[in-house]
């Protein structure tokens, strides 16, 4: 992927009955199939599948279980697309599964920190990795006082220590892509913060992914429930290509892909090639 001429698209497929926004809907293995090719039509440049729910106060699924769900998926997208699948996964044996029936790239919301196995597994893969940054774990991480003394230092020095935590392992740099976490510890205001401030992140000399997508910041600020969140996350999206995000996570993937290239076009001041 060459991130210097334009913003991703990765597309989310849930897989799981309790995740925040889709949880159930892709349950059956069928529908998660349907999805993900639907997900593909509408324009996904990756498509994200994940088999375990990380949303605030979640529990963990034992890893044959992630396993089961996953797989239908990711052989039908590599089966029938060109697109490729990105594993959510924090567990090493889920992501060798998943690496071995075709994904091509590990997106790990631990960065490494939650199974030791991990990053050997996706360096003798020789696959991207997403590394994000996230205070606690997801059962807890919305718990208690949420305080950072330097919120953007902070993040740049967790992802700074995940960076040699991936090399440690034998993930060569130029294969890591970082992800300050939206919504993973953070109070809705830490959010809109991240999103003002994302550049800053480019300054660790990595691609920068950010998933906003129908996130509970943007609830709060439009006074909106889960499903009525599309414009919301289009402004949140906007402004992360503007700031100089490299990848999206979106689950609305047709309506995203437009606010992109209009939010690319106006950053580059150029309409998109071949168009006058």
């Amino acid at each position: 992927m060459h991130f210097d001429q334009r913003p991703y698209l990765m597309g989310i497929l849930n897989i799981t009955p309790d995740s925040f926004s889709d949880g159930g809907q892709f349950f059956d293995p069928q529908r998660a199939v349907d999805q993900a090719l639907k997900l593909v039509e509408e324009g996904a440049d990756i498509l994200d599948v994940g088999g375990e729910s990380t949303r605030p106060g979640s529990d963990a699924v034992l890893e044959e279980d992630e396993i089961k769900r996953v797989l239908p998926a990711i052989q039908a997208a590599v089966r029938y697309t060109t697109v490729p699948v990105s594993i959510d996964t924090t567990k090493a044996g889920v992501a060798k599964a998943a690496l071995d029936a075709g994904a091509a790239m590990v997106n790990d919301v631990s960065a490494l920190r939650f199974d030791g196995k991990m990053g050997e597994v996706v360096a003798a893969a020789g696959v991207p990795l997403v590394v994000m940054h996230m205070r606690g774990v997801p059962k807890t991480m919305q718990a208690g006082p949420i305080e950072y003394s330097d919120l953007l230092g902070e993040i740049r020095s967790f992802l700074e220590e995940a960076l040699q935590r991936a090399a440690d392992a034998g993930v060569e740099r130029e294969q890591i892509i970082i992800d300050p976490g939206i919504g993973f510890g953070k109070t809705p205001e830490h959010n809109l913060t991240i999103i003002n401030r994302i550049g800053e992140l480019r300054a660790l000399g990595r691609p920068v992914l950010v998933g906003p997508s129908r996130k509970a910041f943007i609830g709060k600020v439009l006074d909106k429930e889960v499903d009525q969140r599309l414009h919301g996350t289009a402004a949140a999206v906007a402004a992360s290509v503007l700031g100089g995000a490299h990848i999206l996570r979106v689950h609305d993937v047709g309506p995203m892909r437009d606010v992109i290239e209009v939010a690319q076009a106006i950053s580059g001041e150029r309409l998109p090639e071949g168009r006058s």
